[in-house]
C-alpha cells in the first residue's frame, strides 16, 4: 500500500492528510512529541508495535492501513525520549558530568556548613560563558539533593540576554514553596523579598540562581542566614554582593577535556581517533559548554571522522578565534551546529530570538516566518536535533539565553532591518489578534470567533481561549507593551477592551492593572472619552481587585464618570459609578455604596438601559447589608434574579451567568443575616456549583467558607467539615480570609465543640452603622464596562 517509502515518510504523510500536528497526535494516541519527531525523521526507523498500534488509533486508520502501517515498522525497537527543563524545577542529574572535583569538595563543605549553621548560605559561582558553570550547580544539586529535605529549586535568570526581572524571579520561587497568589497579591516586593528570607531561613532548601546577570538582579532573592544553600551562576563575579562565598571556574584540565568528549561520543569511537579527539578539546578551548556542541555534532553525524571535525576547526580561524577570546568562545561552538540547518531553519533560529517570552510554541515560528503551523513544526524540529532548542513533553521549547544571543546576533548580521521589523511586527500582530479573538469569547458581543478567522491556534471552545491566554500571558504582554511603546493605540486599546470578562477568570494573574493603564493612556492619545471611559473603568477595577487601591479606584472611576458623560454614554456611566462603589465597599463606606449604586441604578431606569442594572442592584441590595437592613436586601436580590429570568432580558451568556452567581450569593448572605441558616446554605451551595462551572475558583472557595459556616450553624457538621476541607484543598485560588476561616473552623470542629459563625466583616462600615455582619460580598464582580 504503501511501496517502499519509509516509516517515518508515510507517518508524516498520514498525518497531514488527517491535518494533525505532532502534539494533536501525540495527544491522540499517547505517544510523545519527541518519538514522533524521530519517527518522521527516521531517527527513530523501527518503533514498537504497540507504538504504532496507538499512532495508528490516533490516526483513526481503518484495518487495511494499520496492518500496513505495522508492516512498514517492521521489527521493533524502542525510542528515546529527551527531559523536561522549566523555570523552576528540581535538580537533575547530569549523567556524563566529568571532573571538577575540588569544586564539588568545596560545594559539598558549603553544604555541611550551612547544616550546622556555621557557614555562609549563599556561593556564587562566576566564569566565562561555556565555562560548565550550570552543569557544576545541577550536578552539586543533584547530589546533596538528599542534605535539603524542603526541596531543591533552579531558577534561569536568563542573565544574557532578555534578564528575568527579579519580582518575577521572586515569584516564581514563592510558588515553588507553596505560596499562594492571595499572599502573593497582598505583599509589595519588599514584603516578597522578606517572606522568602523569612521561608529560606526557617526551612532546608538548596536553591540555583542560574545566569544572573548582576547583583542586583539577585540580591532579594538571597537569604541573611538559616540552614538553606543558595548557589548563584553568573559570568561575572558580584563583587558586589557581600557575605557570600565565591569559586571561579576555568577551562578544564586537558585530561578532563579529553574525557568529557570520550563519555559523549563512547569509549570505541574515541579511542579509536585519540589523538583527533585531543585535539578537538584543545580547539574548543577545554571549555565544556564547546566541548559538549563538538561532541554532540559528531555524535548527531555518526559517518563523520573526528578528524574531520578537528580539519574544520582548524580551517575556522574565526571560530578559532571565538573559542579562545571571552564571551563569544561559546558562538564558534553554535556556529558549528548552526552552519549545518538547512536555510529555513537558520532563519528560524535568528526569528525565534525575537520571541518576547520564555518559551514558545511552533505557532510562534509560523506566526514569525508567515508560515504554516506544519511547515514551521517540521522546521522548529530540526532546530531540535540540533540542539539549538530545548524541547518539553508539553510541546513548548525553549531557547537558552546564550543561544538567544547567538542567534540574535546572526539576526543583526543576515536579516536586513527592513525584514526584522517586518517579522517582529508580524509576531506581534498575531499575538495580540490571537489576544482580542481568544478574550472575546467571553464577550457578550462576540463569543466564539467568527469562521471566516483563520488562527495559527485552535480557539474553538471558551476552555481553549482561557488556555492560551494564560499560557502566553508573558508574551502576549510584551506584544502589548511593545505596541504601546510604537504608539500603536489602537492595537493596545482592542485588546485590552478584549479582556473585559475574561480578566474576572484570572484575577490573580498580577499584570491587569498595566494591561488597563495602558490602554487608558493610548485611549487619551486617541482623543475618544468612550474609549478613555471604558479603560478607566476596567482600571479602576483593576485596582481594586489585583492590588487593593482602593482609594485610586475612586478616583479613576471619577474619572471615567467624566469622560462617559463628555460621550454621552450611559452604559460607561452606570459601570463608573458601580465602579466607584465597589471601591468604598472595600472601604467601608456603606453611605456612599448606596448612593452610588442608587445613582447608577436611577441612571438605568431613566434610559431604559438596563445591561449593568443587575450589578448596581445587587451591590445596592449590599450596601442595605451593611446598613443593617438584610429584608430589604433579599427583595433587591430577588429583583435581580426576577429580571434575569425574564424574556428578552437584555444580559444573556457568560455575563448573566456572572451575575447570577453572584447575586445567589448575596441572597445567601441575607438569609444568614435574618437567621434563615438553611436557605442561606442553600444558596451557597448553589453559588458555589455556579461559580465552579463558570471557572471562577476563587469565589467558589468564598462560597465553600459560606456553606460551610451555615452548616456549622445547622449543626450538620460532617458537611461541613467537608466543605472547609474543600476550601483549603482550593490553596493558591482561595483568599486567605477563607482559607483562615476555613482552618480556624476545623480547628474547632476537631476539638468537638459546635461554633457559631463567625462575624465575617473584614472591612471597617463609616457612617452610623452599628451591628452589621457578614461583609463579605467582594466587590461588584467582573468588570462588565463593555
Amino acid at each position: 500500500m504503501f511501496g517502499e517509502q519509509s516509516f517515518g515518510v508515510v507517518l508524516r504523510g498520514l498525518r497531514r492528510r488527517v491535518r494533525l500536528t505532532m502534539e494533536e497526535l501525540s495527544e491522540a494516541s499517547g505517544v510523545s512529541v519527541r518519538a514522533i519527531g524521530d519517527m518522521e525523521r527516521g531517527r527513530s526507523r523501527v518503533p514498537q508495535r504497540r507504538t504504532v498500534v496507538a499512532l495508528a488509533e490516533g490516526l483513526r486508520l481503518g484495518d487495511a492501513e494499520r496492518e500496513a502501517l505495522l508492516a512498514v515498522a517492521g521489527t521493533a525497537r524502542p525510542t528515546r525520549a529527551v527531559a523536561v527543563a522549566g523555570t523552576v524545577v528540581p535538580p537533575r542529574t547530569v549523567g556524563d558530568f566529568t571532573g571538577r572535583e575540588r569544586e564539588l569538595t568545596l560545594l559539598r563543605a558549603a553544604a555541611e556548613g550551612v547544616a550546622a549553621g556555621g557557614a555562609a548560605p549563599v556561593w556564587v559561582v562566576s566564569g566565562p560563558p561555556g565555562c560548565g558553570k550550570t552543569t557544576l550547580a545541577l550536578k552539586a544539586a543533584a547530589d546533596l539533593a538528599g542534605e535539603f529535605p524542603d526541596g531543591s529549586f533552579v531558577v534561569d535568570l536568563h542573565g544574557v540576554d532578555g534578564p528575568v526581572d527579579t519580582g518575577d524571579a521572586l515569584v516564581k520561587l514563592l510558588r515553588a514553596l507553596r505560596v499562594s497568589d492571595r499572599r502573593l497579591a497582598q505583599e509589595d516586593a519588599s514584603g516578597r523579598a522578606g517572606l522568602l528570607r523569612a521561608l529560606l531561613a526557617e526551612r532546608r532548601c538548596l536553591v540555583v540562581l542560574d545566569n544572573a546577570r548582576d547583583e542586583g538582579q539577585v540580591r532579594t532573592l538571597l537569604p541573611e542566614g538559616g540552614r538553606s544553600l543558595v548557589l548563584v551562576t553568573s559570568r561575572r563575579p558580584l563583587t558586589g554582593l557581600e557575605d557570600v562565598s565565591r569559586l571561579v571556574l576555568c577551562a578544564m584540565a586537558q585530561d578532563e577535556a579529553v574525557d568529557l568528549l570520550r563519555r559523549i561520543l563512547g569509549e570505541e569511537r574515541a579511542d579509536a581517533e585519540a589523538e583527533a579527539v585531543a585535539r578537538v578539546a584543545e580547539l574548543c578551548g577545554r571549555l565544556p559548554l564547546a566541548l559538549r556542541v563538538a561532541g554532540n555534532w559528531l555524535t548527531v553525524r555518526s559517518g563523520w571522522s573526528v578528524g574531520h571535525l578537528v580539519r574544520r576547526l582548524a580551517d575556522e580561524e574565526r571560530r578559532l578565534g571565538a573559542l579562545t577570546a571571552g564571551d563569544v568562545r561559546v558562538e564558534a561552538a553554535f556556529e558549528l551546529s548552526y552552519r549545518q540547518l538547512t536555510t529555513q531553519a537558520a532563519r528560524m533560529l535568528r526569528l525565534l530570538s525575537l520571541v518576547p517570552g520564555p518559551d514558545m510554541t511552533a505557532a510562534y515560528g509560523a506566526a514569525l516566518t508567515a508560515t504554516g503551523v506544519f511547515d514551521a513544526e517540521d522546521v522548529v524540529k530540526e532546530l531540535v536535533e540540533a540542539g539549538l532548542l530545548q524541547a518539553t513533553f508539553t510541546g513548548r521549547y525553549q531557547l537558552h539565553d546564550l543561544i538567544r544571543l547567538f542567534a540574535r546576533s546572526r539576526l543583526f548580521e543576515e536579516e536586513e532591518p527592513a525584514e526584522r521589523e517586518a517579522a517582529d511586527e508580524r509576531l506581534r500582530a498575531w499575538l495580540l489578534e490571537t489576544a482580542r479573538v481568544a478574550g472575546r469569547w467571553y464577550q457578550p458581543k462576540y463569543g466564539a470567533p467568527p469562521p471566516s478567522w483563520k488562527g495559527l491556534v485552535p480557539l474553538e471552545t471558551a476552555d481553549q481561549a482561557r488556555a492560551w491566554l494564560e499560557s502566553e500571558a508573558p508574551s502576549w504582554l510584551a506584544a502589548l507593551r511593545g505596541a504601546a511603546q510604537r504608539g500603536q493605540h489602537t492595537q493596545v486599546v482592542e485588546t485590552a477592551h478584549a479582556m473585559e470578562w475574561f480578566c474576572d477568570l484570572s484575577v490573580h494573574w498580577g499584570h491587569w492593572p498595566e494591561v488597563f493603564g495602558l490602554a487608558a493612556e493610548a485611549a487619551a492619545a486617541l482623543g475618544d472619552p468612550y474609549l478613555r471611559a471604558f479603560h478607566l473603568n476596567c482600571l479602576s477595577w483593576a485596582l481594586v481587585n489585583c492590588e487593593k487601591r482602593h482609594q485610586e479606584a475612586v478616583v479613576r472611576a471619577d474619572e471615567g464618570l467624566e469622560q462617559a458623560r463628555r460621550a454621552g454614554d450611559i452604559h460607561q456611566q452606570v459601570s463608573a459609578l458601580v465602579l466607584g462603589a465597589s471601591a468604598y465597599w472595600e472601604l467601608g463606606d456603606a453611605r456612599q455604596v448606596a448612593k452610588r449604586t442608587r445613582a447608577a441604578i436611577d441612571l438605568s431606569e431613566d434610559a431604559a438601559y438596563y445591561e449593568v442594572w443587575p450589578q448596581a442592584m445587587r451591590l445596592f441590595g449590599s450596601s442595605l447589608r451593611m446598613l443593617g437592613r438584610a429584608d430589604d436586601a433579599l427583595t433587591q436580590y430577588q429583583r435581580v434574579i426576577a429580571f434575569l429570568d425574564s424574556p428578552g432580558c437584555p444580559v444573556s451568556g457568560h455575563v448573566a451567568d456572572i451575575f447570577r452567581t453572584h447575586t445567589i450569593q448575596g441572597l445567601g448572605h441575607a438569609y444568614a443575616d435574618l437567621g434563615r441558616w438553611r436557605e442561606a446554605a442553600d444558596h451557597f451551595r448553589d453559588a458555589q456549583v455556579r461559580s465552579s462551572r463558570i471557572g471562577i475558583v476563587h469565589r467558589e472557595a468564598e462560597q465553600l467558607r459560606h456553606l460551610g459556616e451555615a452548616l456549622v450553624e445547622l449543626g450538620e457538621t460532617e458537611e461541613a467539615r467537608y466543605c472547609l476541607q474543600q476550601v483549603l484543598a482550593l490553596g493558591d485560588a482561595a483568599d486567605d480570609r477563607d482559607l483562615k476561616t476555613a482552618r480556624q473552623l476545623l480547628d474547632t470542629l476537631a476539638k468537638g465543640a459546635a461554633p457559631a459563625a463567625e462575624d465575617s466583616a473584614t472591612v471597617p462600615v463609616q457612617g452610623d452603622v452599628h451591628g452589621v455582619e457578614g461583609l463579605d460580598e467582594r466587590g461588584a464582580g467582573g468588570v462588565g464596562v463593555a
